[in-house]
């Protein structure tokens, strides 16, 4: 049954699949690694582009280790996960510094990777090395929930546990490489998560959920839990010559490593803001209105203060932490999608109407590859 099940998804490959993405183009584990990550969690279409711009920019490993970070960010800036980046960043360095810039064969190396869990790392060496490893996407996930009646919310421990079994069984000894993509493409472009096309798929015939009307039922939804709501107040600095004040975040946390705007505390003032952090003096305050930017894990209500002042700050800040960006000549600097939006509406592009955000940028753990 296996091996049916094997030879109707290769033949469907063969006929239905994609097989012009940029990265099966010159085929390398480099490149499969950037796609893969670029992957989680973000559709091919929205992909394609950012991968093409990436590849110009680092067209090997070594080229990416060796760039600044903000060049890193400042090209994946709107593809959000940010840390998506930043493990990608420091991957590139542990390989060039430990696999003398060759990206690793095994698949303990690979899998030890930042940012590198068990299915991307198969993922990888299926595709670029034609090694027999499974993968447990959400795509995958879906076409064996579906296929052969998983009952249970996939990210449940026993649940997955079972998946991985069911994966390791059905991936084939030749042909991993097809194989995987083609269970990837299958669940992307025929076994959707809301409108599957049972009548294109291939394994159909046997397929438990299609018997039962249960298409929509399976996988079972990730249980609802409600998302807090935090508030934040932006501020919105320009000085007399135009340019906005921007802060580099910390590291780690949301919107790790990526330039922002400063936040003020409850019970400041923005004039007390920028009295005390820039010894000025404000000439006119704006308080715009609230909008929201969705995370996986919380919604973010953020109230932006624009603050003018007039001349050059008192307090000189060249400690890597502070930048006066010029909006004229912008620099290639990694932002956050919602501090974009606000610099355009700065720059009176959008006439302060920023809307809602996308739920695009948590920086929790990547579950879910969305192709």
């Amino acid at each position: 049954m296996t091996g049916d099940f094997v030879s109707r998804v290769l033949a469907w490959f063969d006929d239905h699949g994609r097989h012009d993405l940029p990265w099966q183009a010159d085929r390398s584990p480099y490149r499969v690694w950037v796609s893969e990550i670029m992957l989680q969690q973000t559709q091919v279409v929205t992909v394609i582009p950012y991968f093409e711009r990436f590849m110009a920019h680092f067209p090997a490993v070594t080229d990416l280790a060796d760039a600044p970070l903000d060049e890193v960010l400042h090209l994946w800036s709107g593809l959000g996960y940010y840390a998506r980046a930043r493990n990608l960043h420091r991957a590139a360095g542990v390989i060039r510094d430990r696999h003398g810039g060759r990206f690793p064969e095994a698949f303990d190396d690979v899998v030890n990777l930042p940012g590198i869990g068990r299915s991307t790392a198969g993922a990888i060496l299926a595709l670029a090395r034609g090694q027999h490893h499974p993968i447990l996407d959400g795509n995958v996930k879906r076409v064996l929930c579906r296929h052969r009646g998983i009952e249970g919310w996939p990210g449940r421990r026993a649940v997955e546990t079972t998946l991985w079994e069911m994966a390791d069984a059905f991936t084939p000894e030749e042909n991993v490489a097809e194989y995987t993509q083609a269970m990837m493409d299958l669940g992307a472009t025929v076994c959707r998560r809301g409108r599957p096309e049972c009548s294109a798929c291939p394994v159909s015939a046997d397929c438990v959920a299609l018997s039962r009307g249960r298409q929509r039922d399976l996988p079972a939804p990730r249980p609802r839990r409600e998302r807090p709501l935090r508030h934040s107040r932006m501020l919105l600095v320009t000085d007399a010559a135009g340019r906005v004040l921007l802060e580099r975040r910390e590291p780690t946390g949301i919107w790790g490593g990526l330039w922002a705007f400063p936040e003020l505390a409850p019970d400041e003032t923005p004039e007390a803001w920028v009295s005390g952090c820039l010894g000025a003096e404000a000439t006119s305050t704006e308080t715009w209105p609230e909008l929201r930017h969705g995370f996986t894990h919380f919604e973010l209500a953020v109230t932006p203060h624009r603050v003018a002042i007039a001349g050059q700050p008192g307090i000189v800040m060249e400690d890597g932490r502070w930048l006066w960006y010029n909006p004229e000549s912008p620099a290639r600097i990694g932002t956050a999608a919602i501090v974009g939006r606000l610099l355009a509406g700065i720059a009176g592009k959008n006439d302060n109407e920023t809307g809602s955000g996308e739920r695009d940028e948590s920086d929790g753990q990547v579950r879910v590859a969305g192709r």
